[in-house]
């Protein structure tokens, strides 16, 4: 069950509506009388416009309320921009954040660069022991914590139940079901069964663990991608779209996916909790109870989803880090991640919230809390932020029919062994 905003947190953003968040980049020494905290702390938030970014820039806005002399400077970043943006600001020493929304896999990526603070020993990481240890692990880089864990996730099928009703059909547990049921759909309702989301390669990784495959091996120095649980993986999206079950694209990936499914052209996506509330906008899901949400379909070998998330990280060359580590840590509090798992269905990373009321009865929340035991963590190294360029290339070629997917996964692994640098 989703509930609205406490009203102990909603009256104290009410009482900050007049309050600016804007900055002006300056962010002073952070300290006060008394050591009360002081100056501006820029967040760069990389979450989705339109419903996510309401919720995080409420609560952020809720900060200034503990710390009235803080202002919080709130920049809503396009997810796909942000990787490069925070890293050219901070080569350039103008223009970063002093906190960023990171996705797990940029974590070790930046602190290998020596643009994160560490937050060992600091504000930041307040019961730290309260954290799930997969989220934990993306935070840790060189026996160092250089972020706190925010949110996590992993990927699931929604589907859309009455177009299921309609055709008759059950939720699919295999690839091979999958292709039966996309098959009866389009028979029954012509639908089409599955959006293939094509221009990010995130959404082959639970192909390609099915597969029993990976990208790499970190503990060998091995690229995998490109051997034969590879080359199979690419086989099987290239066959749900050659035989109908799945139509995809080469561009504009996420628009189009969530239009069709929200409008019903399709009747399937793979998603992950994120996506939730920009679904419940769509004309077939004004009646939530008409969103299905399943494990993703096992490939040959196995069932399996990737580990998804984001960590909250501190600049290393802030002009505030006692205010930017206070607000990390109140982003990051059992309480502020209770009101954004009641808000927007997303996976708290302490384990005390998954008991709090509004949480633990929180349905969405319900179903990925397994998934995301059973994920499989990518390999927190400097590099892992990285790897989905070169793929992503060569799996769009493939579904497009520019490549075959066996020259695909070896141009892939090519690109890798370029990227990490003695690597077999």
């Amino acid at each position: 069950m989703r509930r609205g905003i406490t009203a102990t947190a909603l009256a104290a953003i009410l009482a900050l509506a007049a309050t600016a968040c804007g900055g002006d980049g300056e962010s002073g020494n952070g300290g006060g009388k008394n050591g009360e905290l002081s100056g501006t702390v820029t967040w760069w938030d990389t979450s989705t416009v339109g419903s996510e970014d309401k919720v995080f820039k409420k609560l952020a806005e809720g900060f200034t309320a503990l710390h009235p002399k803080v202002k919080v400077n709130y920049v809503n970043v396009p997810f796909g921009d942000a990787q490069n943006k925070f890293k050219n600001a901070a080569q350039s020493g103008s223009g970063a954040p002093d906190v960023i929304r990171s996705e797990v896999a940029w974590t070790p990526e930046f602190a290998d660069l020596g643009y994160l603070a560490p937050l060992d020993g600091t504000a930041a990481l307040k019961d730290e022991k309260d954290f799930l240890p997969q989220a934990a692990a993306s935070t840790k880089y060189d026996d160092k914590t250089y972020a706190v864990p925010q949110v996590i996730d992993s990927m699931g099928i929604f589907y859309n139940k009455k177009i299921f009703k309609e055709a008759g059909v059950q939720v699919p547990g295999t690839v091979a079901e999958l292709k039966t049921v996309s098959k009866k759909i389009k028979d029954k309702t012509g639908k089409t069964g599955m959006y293939l989301r094509g221009d990010d390669a995130y959404w082959f990784l639970s192909f390609l663990y099915g597969e029993g495959g990976n990208l790499v091996d970190a503990t060998s120095r091995t690229v995998t991608v490109d051997n034969a649980a590879g080359a199979k993986a690419m086989t099987v999206v290239k066959d749900l779209v050659d035989s109908g079950a799945a139509k995809t694209d080469a561009t504009d990936g996420w628009e189009n996916m969530q239009a069709s499914f929200k409008d019903g052209e399709v009747a399937m996506i793979i998603n992950g909790p994120w996506a939730v509330s920009d679904t419940y906008g769509g004309v077939q899901f004004k009646d939530k109870a008409n969103l299905g949400i399943a494990p993703v379909p096992a490939g040959s070998v196995a069932q399996g989803a990737p580990q998804g998330g984001h960590n909250l990280a501190v600049y290393a060359g802030s002009k505030n880090l006692d205010a930017s580590y206070a607000f990390t840590e109140y982003m990051t509090s059992a309480a502020s991640q209770a009101e954004v798992a009641e808000q927007l269905s997303l996976l708290p990373t302490r384990t005390s919230v998954y008991d709090k009321p509004g949480v633990a009865d929180n349905e969405i929340v319900g179903f990925f809390k397994p998934v995301v035991d059973k994920a499989i963590e990518r390999p927190w190294i400097p590099e892992t932020g990285s790897l989905f360029a070169p793929l992503v290339t060569e799996y769009t070629k493939v579904l497009t029919g520019q490549t075959t997917p066996d020259k695909g996964v070896g141009a892939t692994g090519d690109a890798y062994r370029k990227l990490l640098k003695g690597w077999k």
